[in-house]
């Protein structure tokens, strides 16, 4: 073993997580280097943060990883649904040498020794995002590239290892590359979800809203929304309802787009009448709709505790869909294609679509023909099972139609157990950052062993 090798890892330089990226680390004596690979705020504290703190706590613990210095770095790369407050969400944490934003993904690449010092060995770890982006940082460091593949890993022929959430994943790799995959579980299924001082919801059934994280989608979805609290409030007095806010919004924003000064809010019939803040601690803010509608709001994020507990969520698309589905929580997937105008500023097939100059009959005719055609889906587990698990309605839909579609679930509780199981089936099994974690300290230590 050489020499070199013997640097005692130094724990505040390993959460020394202040420094700017603009200037060369002072901690330039790492002799392996664990990069990840990540995005979006749901990845980050889903998937990032368990993995490098259980790597920080091996790290610090195994003996003879104490005798080398190893740097654990986060790289985000760009991602149409990020916040962009991802850094300043992860350097709160404690646990990185070196987080550089998304918009520098480029100039890391391109000159990766303007951001710090880079140890010739290494790994880099893809934990959210575009799995493209972990190969061409992987190639440009040459290090070792390490992929966890929820759904499916896309570049298996430039991956050193596949980590796997359950044989469906490597049924999909090709034969030959097979040898480098292995089933590590579902790390969504490991999620930490506190028990002491945790929000416990009050009994009787609960529904989720969650109209978008942009202003394209708030816009239509927060005035579609709150009219429908009010009409299943009315059809179904003893339910409550839960609204998450999303980090790229507020409740200033929630609230004025619930008004007139939002054009689509005034072809609804609910806007906001006033803001209650909370008496105690564990309580939660809530907003009052104009016909007395009480929707409480949960400001922490990712919302998962709360989430959790709900009997159902009506949702817009998006990833949301996907987390969802990992928390078991049944949904209804709503795409109102009325408002053609602001669905050109939506991300993706819809987005594309709508950016046609064509009207909104045809929209969502195409968009119905494309369904049909092949099974496709818009919700990630309909995606992910190949089948539809959870309802998607989507059109010129009204909120009526879709307040009796979520009373007919709320009042079956056999199909509510049905899609909750459903949703369960798609997922891998618990104990993934322990393993995954376990195989990348190995690698560690081999690339250690080799020096």
């Amino acid at each position: 073993m050489a020499s070199a090798l013997r640097v005692q890892v130094s724990p505040s330089a390993l959460i020394n997580s202040n420094l700017k990226s603009s200037t060369p680390f002072p901690y330039t004596k790492a002799n392996l280097a664990i990069v990840i690979v990540s995005n979006g705020p749901g990845e980050l504290s889903t998937w990032v943060r368990p993995i490098a703190e259980k790597l920080h706590q091996e790290l610090l613990n195994k003996t003879r990883l104490k005798e080398a210095s190893v740097s654990i770095r986060l790289i985000l790369v760009p991602c149409p649904n990020a916040t962009g407050q991802e850094k300043q969400v992860a350097e709160q944490w404690g646990i990185f040498d070196l987080i550089t934003k998304a918009n520098d993904f480029w100039k890391v690449l391109i000159n990766p020794k303007s951001f710090c010092s880079w140890p010739n060995e290494g790994l880099v770890l893809f934990l959210g995002g575009d799995q493209f982006w972990s190969v061409l940082l992987s190639a440009r460091l040459g290090y070792i590239n390490l992929t966890y593949a929820e759904w499916i890993s896309r570049w298996p022929q430039w991956n050193h290892k596949i980590f796997a959430m359950s044989s469906k994943v490597i049924n999909r790799v090709p034969k030959k590359y097979r040898n480098r995959c292995m089933v590590v579980g579902d790390l969504m299924a490991d999620l930490n979800l506190p028990i002491g001082n945790r929000k416990i919801l009050a009994k009787g059934s609960w529904v989720a809203l969650l109209p978008g994280s942009k202003k394209a989608k708030l816009s239509v979805g927060v005035p579609f929304m709150l009219e429908v609290a009010d009409r299943l409030k009315r059809k179904l007095p003893e339910c409550n309802f839960l609204l998450p806010i999303a980090p790229t919004t507020n409740i200033e924003e929630i609230c004025q787009l619930s008004n007139a000064s939002n054009p689509i809010a005034t072809q609804y019939e609910s806007e906001i009448k006033e803001v209650v803040n909370p008496i105690e601690k564990l309580e939660m803010k809530k907003i009052i709709t104009s016909n007395g509608t009480e929707i409480f709001l949960e400001e922490e994020s990712p919302a998962y505790i709360t989430l959790s507990q709900c009997n159902l969520a009506i949702t817009t698309i998006g990833a949301n869909t996907s987390e969802l589905g990992a928390l078991g929580v049944p949904m209804l997937v709503i795409v109102p294609t009325q408002h053609l105008h602001v669905m050109k500023a939506w991300d993706g097939f819809l987005g594309v679509l709508a950016r046609l100059p064509i009207l909104s009959a045809i929209l969502s005719f195409l968009i119905g023909k494309w369904r049909l055609r092949k099974n496709n889906s818009l919700a990630w587990p309909n995606i992910s099972a190949g089948r539809k698990i959870v309802p998607e309605k989507v059109g010129n839909i009204i909120p009526s139609e879709i307040a009796n579609e979520a009373f007919e679930w709320l009042t079956s509780p056999q199909r509510l157990k049905g899609q909750k199981d459903d949703l369960r089936s798609l997922r891998g099994t618990p104990g993934a950052v322990k393993l995954l974690t376990n195989e990348i300290i190995k690698i560690v230590l081999t690339l250690y062993n080799k020096n």
